[in-house]
């Protein structure tokens, strides 16, 4: 290769060095701008997202109560859900011998239901009378029973169970194997009305000969006359009353005598109301049926099969029909299938629709259902002596009760209701008494048993 054409190579490669150089330098000079823009738009992104999250973290601590969706009173600092929603209204009913003359020795019985037509007439059913325990029993121990036995057992459990104290219609056994009438119990003040403050204002012992065990205390909220409507299970009949309790209108059933056809029961437990021309009763303990009327006591039509229990499955198949509730806005009809621990769902003209079970067996056991305008269905559990409740399709919600003699505390729940003011009142047959609870402050409405569906009065 020549000089010059060495030379004339170099400044070739020159220029095109210069070239790239200048090319490279304005590539850079174009891209700085949109480097820049995307760096900044990634920063503000960052910067959006970090403040979303910051923001909902506020606002969730914000909306968030401690213990919401499960505490009965969200936010409460300290204490515990003993009584649910509620707070026990103490000394609630005052003793008999404060409305009675001649009762100091004398207490309530075993209560199966209660109603409250409003916080000023609340109707009792019990069986009749039991003695008022002595205060201070000495523990005696009973070998002849079996070994490491003694009673009272102390520790607040209870010290007698009035279910079996009192025998059904005050009957008592040549043998006195049911007990000394005029001693251990009497047959008296079967029904009886109290006040708000827990005295009683009305005694219809006029009627204390007719009844068995007197098992539900209803009136329709469709009623303008308000009768009063009484299931006695144990003398197989369903009996209506004036308003005031002076007369009887009405009795469907024959009284003690069981049966299965038109005219008789079979130890009939619950009714309910659907509207003003309907109703329906559960028949029953030793009956297998619902059975539709008419508001005349006119039969509409019926349904159920008995079944094979504990663990019948088959819809419409019942084993001891202990317990009843309407929606009257979606016309469903609730029954509760006691002996095979479930509850069965049907249209009013007694199609099955739904069932669920109410949880393992033993402890559950329940005694009776219900259903208030909030269109949620509470069950009283004797076994693990506990309100439940359910939604329309059976999802399980809440529960609250706890054992013992305390007040509030429960044994052996077996009729409930509430008032128009959101007081809820229960009866037990295990401890012999009904109790009466309020709202608590705060308390999350979606936890308290409904109010009664409303009506004309």
């Amino acid at each position: 290769m020549t000089e010059t054409s060495r030379r004339e190579r170099l400044r070739v490669l020159r220029v095109r060095q210069v070239d790239a150089l200048d090319f490279e330098s304005q590539r850079g000079t174009d891209m700085r701008p949109r480097t820049l823009k995307i760096a900044a738009a990634c920063m503000a992104l960052f910067a959006v997202i970090l403040l979303n999250n910051r923001l909902g973290l506020v606002q969730g601590q914000q909306k968030k109560t401690p213990g919401e969706g499960f505490a009965a009173v969200p936010g409460l600092k300290g204490g515990q859900d003993v009584f649910g929603p509620y707070d026990p209204v103490q000394s609630w009913p005052k003793p008999l011998s404060e409305s009675l003359p001649n009762h100091e020795a004398w207490t309530w019985s075993q209560s199966t239901d209660i109603f409250a037509e409003s916080p000023d007439r609340v109707f009792v059913t019990q069986k009749g009378e039991l003695p008022v325990l002595p205060t201070g029993l000495r523990t005696t121990w009973l070998p002849q029973i079996g070994p490491s036995l003694k009673f009272p057992v102390g520790g607040g459990v209870p010290v007698r169970e009035t279910a079996s104290a009192t025998p059904s219609g005050g009957k008592a056994a040549t043998d006195g194997s049911n007990g000394r009438p005029g001693i251990d119990w009497r047959w008296e003040h079967v029904i009886v009305v109290l006040d708000r403050n827990g005295k009683m204002i009305e005694d219809w012992s006029q009627w204390d000969k007719i009844w068995g065990r007197p098992h539900d205390v209803e009136i329709s909220p469709y009623d303008p006359e308000k009768h009063i409507w009484i299931v006695d299970a144990d003398n197989h009949f369903v009996t209506e009353f004036t308003h005031d309790g002076k007369t009887r209108l009405l009795t469907l059933g024959t009284p003690g005598v069981p049966g299965t056809d038109d005219t008789h029961f079979s130890r009939p437990t619950f009714m309910a109301f659907m509207d003003a021309n309907t109703w329906y009763l559960a028949d029953g303990y030793d009956g297998t049926r619902v059975i539709k009327y008419d508001m005349k006591g006119k039969k509409l039509l019926q349904w159920g099969m008995k079944g094979t229990p504990p663990n019948e499955r088959r819809p419409g198949y019942f084993n001891s029909v202990h317990g009843i509730a309407v929606d009257p806005t979606t016309r469903r009809v609730y029954v509760n299938d006691r002996n095979n621990g479930r509850v069965q769902v049907f249209d009013e003209n007694g199609k099955f629709l739904d069932q669920w079970d109410f949880g393992p067996r033993p402890p559950m056991n329940i005694h009776s259902i219900y259903m208030g305008a909030n269109h949620i269905l509470w069950a009283a559990d004797q076994g693990s002596n506990k309100l439940l409740a359910y939604d329309a399709g059976g999802h399980f919600l809440y529960s609250w009760g706890t054992f013992g003699t305390c007040q509030g505390c429960m044994w052996g729940v077996h009729g409930f209701a509430t008032d128009k003011e959101g007081n809820l009142y229960t009866a037990e047959v295990r401890t012999g008494r009904v109790q009466k609870y309020t709202p608590r402050p705060g308390a999350n409405p979606e936890f308290l048993v409904g109010k009664p569906w409303p009506g004309v009065w």
